[in-house]
């Protein structure tokens, strides 16, 4: 059963920037599905895609992998023999629950999981590389690099999958869609206390681009199809195809 988030749920006199710590990796699981909308469905699609695009004899790389969620989806999909997967996150505390997760289904395809930075990364022979809410947390200087060292990795007719929360030029539908998002928070049993401190932790942590820049970003560094394939409110989920 999984622990409840409560972290913002009592007024704090200092609310520092938000860490993927002990704290959040014990209520991640329900942190995740109460916070971003269409997550099921985004690791559900995971799976799809993975049993479509990953191909004998290569590499997953699943970057920013937290509990292995979307590690777990591609793993259970992939018909496709002699395929690795490569897990990474830099919290070990995100690391040590992920381990614990995968050692609980038997599966023939092998999970490398490490803690690094995936800044450090080494990208090699991937059909499918996954970020999912992940480039987000990057200081924005550095994406653009990150990008170009998955896209050299990748192997021809490879796939990223990139999940993303994104701000909207319009200042009016921006307005609109993160009230939405704070709506959807609120059915999930979020107080205003707990989304204003969660939202204040977050300020210098998660910067967000918007959608056409992911887009543009993602065909100047060459590739040949990208495109949004999910959005609810201000989170969307796009593939890019090598």
């Amino acid at each position: 059963m999984q622990n409840k988030d409560t972290l913002f749920s009592t007024p704090l006199t200092n609310i520092g920037d938000f860490r993927f710590d002990q704290g959040v990796a014990d209520v991640f699981s329900d942190m995740i599905q109460r916070s971003v909308p269409g997550y099921t469905n985004i690791i559900a699609t995971i799976g799809e895609l993975a049993k479509s695009y990953v191909t004998p004899g290569s590499r997953v790389y699943d970057l920013g992998c937290s509990l292995g969620a979307a590690t777990l989806a591609a793993r259970r999909n992939i018909d496709a023999s002699e395929v690795e997967i490569v897990a990474i996150d830099n919290s070990e505390q995100m690391i040590e629950r992920c381990q614990r997760n995968l050692g609980a289904y038997r599966s023939e395809i092998p999970v490398h999981i490490a803690c690094e930075d995936i800044r450090q990364t080494e990208i090699k022979n991937a059909s499918m590389v996954i970020l999912n809410f992940t480039l987000q947390f990057l200081p924005p200087a550095d994406r653009q690099a990150l990008l170009n060292k998955i896209y050299s990795g990748m192997l021809p007719g490879g796939l990223l999958l990139l999940s993303e929360k994104v701000h909207f030029e319009d200042t009016q539908i921006n307005e609109l869609q993160i009230e939405l998002h704070h709506n959807f928070k609120r059915a999930h049993g979020y107080s205003e206390l707990e989304i204003s401190q969660k939202r204040t932790a977050l300020e210098n942590v998660l910067r967000t681009d918007t959608l056409p820049e992911h887009i543009a970003r993602l065909k100047e560094i060459g590739f040949k199809h990208a495109s949004p394939w999910f959005q609810c409110f201000n989170f969307t989920s796009m593939v890019a195809i090598k």
